[in-house]
Protein backbone atom coordinates (compact mmCIF):
# COMPACT_ATOMS: atom_id res chain seq x y z
CA UNK A 1 0.00 0.00 0.00
CA UNK A 2 1.20 3.31 -0.87
CA UNK A 3 2.38 5.97 1.77
CA UNK A 4 0.04 8.95 2.20
CA UNK A 5 1.81 12.06 3.81
CA UNK A 6 -0.42 13.73 6.51
CA UNK A 7 -0.84 17.48 5.15
CA UNK A 8 -3.07 20.60 7.13
CA UNK A 9 -4.03 23.48 5.62
CA UNK A 10 -3.86 26.57 8.41
CA UNK A 11 -5.17 30.05 7.31
CA UNK A 12 -8.05 32.06 8.51
CA UNK A 13 -9.60 32.64 5.22
CA UNK A 14 -12.03 30.20 3.73
CA UNK A 15 -11.39 30.83 0.10
CA UNK A 16 -7.90 30.62 0.50
CA UNK A 17 -8.13 27.35 2.35
CA UNK A 18 -10.25 25.94 -0.88
CA UNK A 19 -8.61 27.02 -3.54
CA UNK A 20 -5.39 25.42 -2.10
CA UNK A 21 -7.30 22.22 -1.26
CA UNK A 22 -8.78 22.23 -5.15
CA UNK A 23 -5.56 23.21 -7.18
CA UNK A 24 -3.34 20.71 -5.95
CA UNK A 25 -2.52 17.03 -7.05
CA UNK A 26 -2.83 15.70 -3.46
CA UNK A 27 -2.75 12.00 -4.88
CA UNK A 28 -0.29 12.31 -7.82
CA UNK A 29 1.82 13.95 -4.67
CA UNK A 30 1.55 11.00 -2.53
CA UNK A 31 -0.56 13.74 -0.05
CA UNK A 32 -3.98 13.45 2.12
CA UNK A 33 -5.32 16.43 3.74
CA UNK A 34 -5.83 15.12 6.87
CA UNK A 35 -7.63 18.87 8.55
CA UNK A 36 -8.09 22.44 7.65
CA UNK A 37 -7.97 25.02 10.57
CA UNK A 38 -8.80 28.56 10.35
CA UNK A 39 -6.96 30.02 13.48
CA UNK A 40 -3.69 28.55 15.31
CA UNK A 41 -5.04 27.33 18.33
CA UNK A 42 -7.72 25.06 16.30
CA UNK A 43 -4.31 24.16 14.39
CA UNK A 44 -2.08 23.47 16.68
CA UNK A 45 -4.80 20.99 18.35
CA UNK A 46 -5.08 19.29 15.12
CA UNK A 47 -1.89 18.60 14.39
CA UNK A 48 -0.93 16.69 17.21
CA UNK A 49 -4.44 14.80 17.07
CA UNK A 50 -3.40 13.94 13.57
CA UNK A 51 0.16 13.35 14.06
CA UNK A 52 0.84 15.91 10.77
CA UNK A 53 3.69 15.42 8.25
CA UNK A 54 3.39 18.67 6.36
CA UNK A 55 1.49 21.86 7.32
CA UNK A 56 0.97 24.80 5.03
CA UNK A 57 0.76 27.79 7.61
CA UNK A 58 -0.67 31.26 6.95
CA UNK A 59 1.68 34.15 9.17
CA UNK A 60 -1.46 36.08 9.87
CA UNK A 61 -4.19 34.33 11.58
CA UNK A 62 -6.32 35.29 14.94
CA UNK A 63 -5.80 33.83 18.52
CA UNK A 64 -2.53 32.50 17.65
CA UNK A 65 -0.71 33.50 14.90
CA UNK A 66 1.38 31.71 12.51
CA UNK A 67 4.87 32.27 14.41
CA UNK A 68 3.55 31.29 17.85
CA UNK A 69 1.84 28.01 15.90
CA UNK A 70 5.18 27.40 14.21
CA UNK A 71 7.10 27.59 17.09
CA UNK A 72 5.16 25.26 19.08
CA UNK A 73 5.17 22.77 15.84
CA UNK A 74 8.70 22.78 15.91
CA UNK A 75 8.92 21.98 19.64
CA UNK A 76 6.16 19.09 19.62
CA UNK A 77 6.39 17.78 16.31
CA UNK A 78 9.86 18.34 15.48
CA UNK A 79 9.90 16.29 12.11
CA UNK A 80 7.15 18.18 11.03
CA UNK A 81 7.61 19.62 7.74
CA UNK A 82 6.19 23.70 7.71
CA UNK A 83 5.69 25.90 4.18
CA UNK A 84 4.40 29.56 5.28
CA UNK A 85 2.27 31.37 3.47
CA UNK A 86 3.10 35.00 3.42
CA UNK A 87 1.65 38.17 1.62
CA UNK A 88 4.59 40.58 -0.19
CA UNK A 89 3.97 43.08 2.72
CA UNK A 90 4.93 40.30 5.56
CA UNK A 91 7.90 39.23 4.08
CA UNK A 92 9.87 40.67 6.87
CA UNK A 93 8.02 38.73 9.35
CA UNK A 94 8.58 35.66 7.09
CA UNK A 95 11.95 35.73 7.32
CA UNK A 96 11.87 35.62 11.16
CA UNK A 97 10.19 32.83 9.91
CA UNK A 98 12.59 30.87 9.12
CA UNK A 99 14.77 31.06 11.64
CA UNK A 100 12.49 28.84 13.01
CA UNK A 101 13.57 26.19 10.43
CA UNK A 102 10.68 26.55 8.06
CA UNK A 103 11.05 24.09 5.27
CA UNK A 104 10.05 26.80 2.50
CA UNK A 105 7.76 29.76 1.91
CA UNK A 106 4.66 30.73 -0.96
CA UNK A 107 3.60 34.20 -1.73
CA UNK A 108 -0.12 34.82 -1.43
CA UNK A 109 -1.70 35.00 -4.23
CA UNK A 110 -0.95 31.13 -4.17
CA UNK A 111 0.56 30.04 -7.62
CA UNK A 112 -0.79 26.20 -7.53
CA UNK A 113 1.46 25.10 -10.00
CA UNK A 114 4.76 26.69 -7.32
CA UNK A 115 2.74 25.38 -4.67
CA UNK A 116 2.88 22.03 -6.44
CA UNK A 117 6.72 22.42 -6.91
CA UNK A 118 7.41 23.26 -2.94
CA UNK A 119 5.34 20.29 -1.67
CA UNK A 120 6.63 17.18 -4.05
CA UNK A 121 10.26 18.53 -2.80
CA UNK A 122 9.35 18.03 0.60
CA UNK A 123 7.66 14.77 -0.09
CA UNK A 124 11.16 13.76 -2.02
CA UNK A 125 13.02 15.01 1.57
CA UNK A 126 10.10 13.19 3.57
CA UNK A 127 11.11 10.11 1.25
CA UNK A 128 14.43 9.87 1.49
CA UNK A 129 14.57 10.81 5.26
CA UNK A 130 12.59 7.80 6.03
CA UNK A 131 14.26 5.44 3.64
CA UNK A 132 17.39 6.47 5.54
CA UNK A 133 15.93 6.04 8.80
CA UNK A 134 14.83 2.77 7.84
CA UNK A 135 18.14 1.93 6.46
CA UNK A 136 19.07 2.90 9.97
CA UNK A 137 16.89 0.39 12.17
CA UNK A 138 17.78 -2.22 9.26
CA UNK A 139 21.48 -2.41 10.08
CA UNK A 140 20.63 -2.01 13.87
CA UNK A 141 18.96 -5.32 13.59
CA UNK A 142 20.71 -6.96 12.09
CA UNK A 143 23.75 -5.72 14.51
CA UNK A 144 21.74 -6.58 17.36
CA UNK A 145 21.07 -10.46 15.19
CA UNK A 146 24.89 -10.71 15.28
CA UNK A 147 25.90 -8.84 18.37
CA UNK A 148 27.24 -11.85 19.94
CA UNK A 149 29.14 -12.78 16.69
CA UNK A 150 30.35 -9.72 16.59
CA UNK A 151 31.77 -9.62 20.10
CA UNK A 152 33.44 -13.23 19.63
CA UNK A 153 35.39 -11.77 16.54
CA UNK A 154 36.77 -9.26 18.69
CA UNK A 155 37.67 -11.29 21.23
CA UNK A 156 39.49 -13.48 19.23
CA UNK A 157 41.70 -10.69 17.72
CA UNK A 158 41.87 -9.30 21.24
CA UNK A 159 43.26 -12.99 22.55
CA UNK A 160 45.90 -12.84 19.59
CA UNK A 161 47.58 -9.48 20.88
CA UNK A 162 46.97 -7.98 17.24
CA UNK A 163 45.06 -5.22 18.56
CA UNK A 164 46.50 -1.87 19.88
CA UNK A 165 44.71 0.11 23.04
CA UNK A 166 42.49 2.42 21.24
CA UNK A 167 41.48 0.17 18.86
CA UNK A 168 40.42 -2.09 22.19
CA UNK A 169 39.20 0.62 23.54
CA UNK A 170 37.06 1.89 21.06
CA UNK A 171 35.88 -1.60 20.52
CA UNK A 172 34.71 -2.28 23.87
CA UNK A 173 32.76 0.58 24.01
CA UNK A 174 31.17 -0.21 20.76
CA UNK A 175 30.39 -4.08 21.94
CA UNK A 176 28.85 -3.00 25.31
CA UNK A 177 32.08 -4.59 27.05
CA UNK A 178 33.21 -2.84 30.48
CA UNK A 179 35.79 0.10 29.19
CA UNK A 180 38.53 -1.89 31.94
CA UNK A 181 40.39 -5.05 31.37
CA UNK A 182 38.69 -8.27 33.45
CA UNK A 183 39.39 -9.29 36.13
CA UNK A 184 39.89 -12.99 35.41
CA UNK A 185 40.45 -14.92 32.20
CA UNK A 186 39.09 -18.76 32.35
CA UNK A 187 39.56 -21.09 29.91
CA UNK A 188 37.46 -24.11 29.91
CA UNK A 189 38.20 -27.75 27.76
CA UNK A 190 35.57 -30.25 27.83
CA UNK A 191 36.14 -34.02 26.66
CA UNK A 192 35.89 -34.29 23.00
CA UNK A 193 34.66 -37.93 23.50
CA UNK A 194 31.86 -39.28 25.18
CA UNK A 195 32.84 -42.26 27.61
CA UNK A 196 31.80 -44.69 25.50
CA UNK A 197 34.96 -43.12 22.97
CA UNK A 198 33.08 -42.63 20.38
CA UNK A 199 32.63 -38.89 19.26
CA UNK A 200 29.85 -36.42 20.05
CA UNK A 201 27.67 -35.72 16.97
CA UNK A 202 27.98 -31.79 15.63
CA UNK A 203 24.69 -31.93 17.27
CA UNK A 204 24.97 -33.56 20.79
CA UNK A 205 28.47 -31.06 20.73
CA UNK A 206 26.74 -28.00 20.27
CA UNK A 207 23.98 -29.05 23.26
CA UNK A 208 26.74 -29.73 25.52
CA UNK A 209 28.68 -26.55 24.83
CA UNK A 210 25.01 -24.74 25.48
CA UNK A 211 24.25 -26.75 28.23
CA UNK A 212 28.46 -25.75 30.04
CA UNK A 213 27.54 -21.75 28.99
CA UNK A 214 24.32 -22.13 30.67
CA UNK A 215 25.86 -23.39 34.04
CA UNK A 216 28.36 -20.89 33.76
CA UNK A 217 26.39 -18.50 33.81
CA UNK A 218 23.95 -19.60 36.57
CA UNK A 219 26.68 -19.48 38.63
CA UNK A 220 28.79 -15.96 37.52
CA UNK A 221 25.21 -14.33 38.29
CA UNK A 222 26.34 -11.12 39.35
CA UNK A 223 29.28 -10.95 37.72
CA UNK A 224 30.11 -9.24 34.39
CA UNK A 225 31.08 -12.11 31.99
CA UNK A 226 31.57 -12.87 28.69
CA UNK A 227 32.70 -15.85 27.15
CA UNK A 228 32.84 -17.48 23.85
CA UNK A 229 34.97 -20.44 22.08
CA UNK A 230 38.69 -20.07 20.24
CA UNK A 231 39.76 -21.64 17.34
CA UNK A 232 39.89 -24.91 18.68
CA UNK A 233 37.23 -25.42 20.31
CA UNK A 234 38.18 -24.14 24.16
CA UNK A 235 35.31 -21.29 26.19
CA UNK A 236 37.12 -18.85 27.05
CA UNK A 237 35.47 -16.83 29.81
CA UNK A 238 36.57 -12.83 30.43
CA UNK A 239 35.10 -11.65 33.90
CA UNK A 240 34.81 -8.73 35.65
CA UNK A 241 34.45 -8.62 38.96
CA UNK A 242 36.02 -11.19 41.74
CA UNK A 243 34.15 -14.59 42.50
CA UNK A 244 35.52 -16.55 44.50
CA UNK A 245 37.58 -20.17 43.92
CA UNK A 246 34.10 -21.95 45.12
CA UNK A 247 32.04 -20.47 42.39
CA UNK A 248 34.82 -21.61 39.49
CA UNK A 249 35.04 -25.23 41.40
CA UNK A 250 30.96 -24.96 41.89
CA UNK A 251 30.90 -25.18 37.70
CA UNK A 252 33.12 -27.98 37.42
CA UNK A 253 30.64 -29.35 39.94
CA UNK A 254 27.49 -28.85 38.41
CA UNK A 255 28.95 -29.83 35.21
CA UNK A 256 29.81 -33.25 36.59
CA UNK A 257 26.43 -34.05 38.29
CA UNK A 258 24.11 -32.88 35.31
CA UNK A 259 25.83 -33.44 32.35
CA UNK A 260 28.20 -36.44 33.66
CA UNK A 261 31.50 -35.01 32.36
CA UNK A 262 34.82 -33.70 33.52
CA UNK A 263 35.90 -30.55 32.43
CA UNK A 264 39.84 -29.07 32.94
CA UNK A 265 39.74 -25.52 33.88
CA UNK A 266 42.22 -22.57 34.24
CA UNK A 267 41.00 -19.23 35.96
CA UNK A 268 43.65 -16.71 36.27
CA UNK A 269 43.37 -13.28 38.27
CA UNK A 270 44.49 -10.26 36.04
CA UNK A 271 47.32 -8.53 37.93
CA UNK A 272 48.66 -6.03 34.92
CA UNK A 273 45.66 -6.21 32.72
CA UNK A 274 47.98 -7.94 30.05
CA UNK A 275 44.66 -9.95 28.81
CA UNK A 276 46.41 -11.39 25.26
CA UNK A 277 49.61 -13.40 28.05
CA UNK A 278 46.65 -14.33 30.43
CA UNK A 279 44.73 -16.26 28.00
CA UNK A 280 47.89 -17.72 26.68
CA UNK A 281 48.54 -19.14 30.07
CA UNK A 282 45.26 -20.34 31.17
CA UNK A 283 45.01 -22.27 27.74
CA UNK A 284 49.15 -23.51 28.39
CA UNK A 285 47.09 -24.65 31.58
CA UNK A 286 44.60 -26.86 30.72
CA UNK A 287 46.76 -28.24 27.78
CA UNK A 288 48.99 -29.56 30.43
CA UNK A 289 46.05 -30.27 32.80
CA UNK A 290 44.54 -32.29 30.03
CA UNK A 291 47.68 -34.44 29.71
CA UNK A 292 47.51 -36.21 33.79
CA UNK A 293 46.41 -38.74 34.57
CA UNK A 294 42.74 -38.80 36.16
CA UNK A 295 44.67 -40.10 39.32
CA UNK A 296 47.24 -36.67 39.49
CA UNK A 297 44.23 -34.36 38.65
CA UNK A 298 41.91 -35.39 41.00
CA UNK A 299 44.77 -35.26 43.70
CA UNK A 300 45.70 -31.16 42.03
CA UNK A 301 41.54 -30.67 42.37
CA UNK A 302 41.63 -31.78 46.47
CA UNK A 303 45.04 -29.08 46.46
CA UNK A 304 42.60 -26.06 45.27
CA UNK A 305 39.12 -27.64 47.85
CA UNK A 306 41.20 -28.26 50.71
CA UNK A 307 44.14 -25.74 51.20
CA UNK A 308 42.58 -24.40 53.63
CA UNK A 309 42.58 -27.87 55.80
CA UNK A 310 46.01 -27.50 57.87
CA UNK A 311 45.51 -31.94 58.45
CA UNK A 312 45.46 -31.96 54.63
CA UNK A 313 48.17 -33.85 53.51
CA UNK A 314 49.74 -36.17 50.63
CA UNK A 315 49.38 -39.02 53.38
CA UNK A 316 45.65 -38.39 53.91
CA UNK A 317 45.17 -37.79 50.03
CA UNK A 318 46.42 -41.01 48.41
CA UNK A 319 44.41 -42.56 51.06
CA UNK A 320 41.26 -41.28 50.07
CA UNK A 321 42.03 -42.06 46.48
CA UNK A 322 43.42 -45.90 47.69
CA UNK A 323 46.83 -45.16 46.59
CA UNK A 324 50.30 -45.47 48.27
CA UNK A 325 51.93 -42.23 49.63
CA UNK A 326 54.97 -42.96 47.67
CA UNK A 327 53.33 -44.37 44.32
CA UNK A 328 51.25 -40.81 44.25
CA UNK A 329 54.23 -39.21 45.50
CA UNK A 330 56.28 -40.01 42.42
CA UNK A 331 53.53 -39.85 39.96
CA UNK A 332 52.12 -36.23 41.12
CA UNK A 333 56.13 -35.36 40.93
CA UNK A 334 56.51 -36.83 37.24
CA UNK A 335 53.32 -35.25 35.47
CA UNK A 336 53.25 -31.77 37.12
CA UNK A 337 56.64 -31.07 37.48
CA UNK A 338 56.74 -30.11 41.46
CA UNK A 339 56.07 -31.87 44.03
CA UNK A 340 52.82 -32.16 46.05
CA UNK A 341 53.99 -30.15 49.15
CA UNK A 342 55.16 -27.58 46.57
CA UNK A 343 52.13 -27.49 45.35
CA UNK A 344 49.98 -27.39 47.85
CA UNK A 345 52.19 -24.36 49.24
CA UNK A 346 52.30 -22.54 46.08
CA UNK A 347 48.03 -22.62 46.03
CA UNK A 348 48.24 -21.80 50.01
CA UNK A 349 50.54 -18.62 49.54
CA UNK A 350 48.59 -17.46 46.00
CA UNK A 351 45.60 -17.91 48.26
CA UNK A 352 47.19 -15.97 50.91
CA UNK A 353 48.43 -12.55 48.51
CA UNK A 354 44.63 -12.16 47.17
CA UNK A 355 43.65 -12.16 50.77
CA UNK A 356 45.93 -9.31 51.41
CA UNK A 357 45.65 -7.27 48.76
CA UNK A 358 41.91 -7.53 48.54
CA UNK A 359 40.56 -8.06 52.18
CA UNK A 360 41.01 -6.17 55.47
CA UNK A 361 41.79 -9.61 57.68
CA UNK A 362 44.09 -9.68 60.02
CA UNK A 363 47.73 -11.55 59.76
CA UNK A 364 46.52 -14.39 61.64
CA UNK A 365 42.79 -15.08 60.34
CA UNK A 366 44.54 -15.08 56.84
CA UNK A 367 47.39 -17.59 58.45
CA UNK A 368 43.59 -20.01 59.57
CA UNK A 369 42.23 -19.45 56.19
CA UNK A 370 44.66 -20.45 54.09
CA UNK A 371 45.66 -23.92 56.42
CA UNK A 372 48.26 -22.97 59.13
CA UNK A 373 48.19 -23.95 62.08
CA UNK A 374 49.96 -20.53 63.62
CA UNK A 375 50.74 -17.09 62.34
CA UNK A 376 54.24 -17.75 62.89
CA UNK A 377 54.24 -20.72 60.75
CA UNK A 378 52.45 -18.60 57.93
CA UNK A 379 54.41 -15.95 58.36
CA UNK A 380 57.86 -17.86 57.68
CA UNK A 381 55.95 -19.83 54.76
CA UNK A 382 55.03 -16.66 52.99
CA UNK A 383 58.88 -14.70 53.15
CA UNK A 384 60.39 -17.75 51.87
CA UNK A 385 58.19 -17.87 49.09
CA UNK A 386 57.20 -14.08 48.26
CA UNK A 387 60.67 -12.52 49.50
CA UNK A 388 58.62 -10.12 52.07
CA UNK A 389 56.50 -10.73 55.19
CA UNK A 390 53.12 -10.60 55.06
CA UNK A 391 53.02 -7.21 56.62
CA UNK A 392 55.38 -5.58 54.55
CA UNK A 393 53.42 -7.11 51.28
CA UNK A 394 50.00 -5.53 52.45
CA UNK A 395 52.16 -2.28 53.03
CA UNK A 396 53.74 -2.32 49.56
CA UNK A 397 50.31 -2.86 48.00
CA UNK A 398 48.83 0.17 49.50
Amino acid sequence: MMRKWRTLIADDEAIIREGIRSSIPWEELKLEVVGEAEDGEEALELALEKQAQIMLVDLSMPIMNGMTLIGHIRKQLPQCKIIIITGHDEFNYAYEAIKLEVDDYILKPVNPDALTEVLRKLVHKLEETVAGEELLQMASRQLEKNFSLLRERFCLEWMKGELGPEEIAGQLAFLRMPAEAPDFVGVIRWPEQSKGKAFYSEKDRQLLLFAIENIMEENLQGFTCIHFRDEVGLIVLLIWGKPDSAVFRQIEQDVADYLKIALVASYLPNRDGGVPQLYAEAKASVNSETRLTPLVRRTKEMVAERYADPDFSLEGAAHELNVSSVYLSRLFKQEVGASFINVLTQTRIEQAIRLLSETDLSINEIAEKTGYESQHYFSTSFKKAAGLSPNQYRKNMH
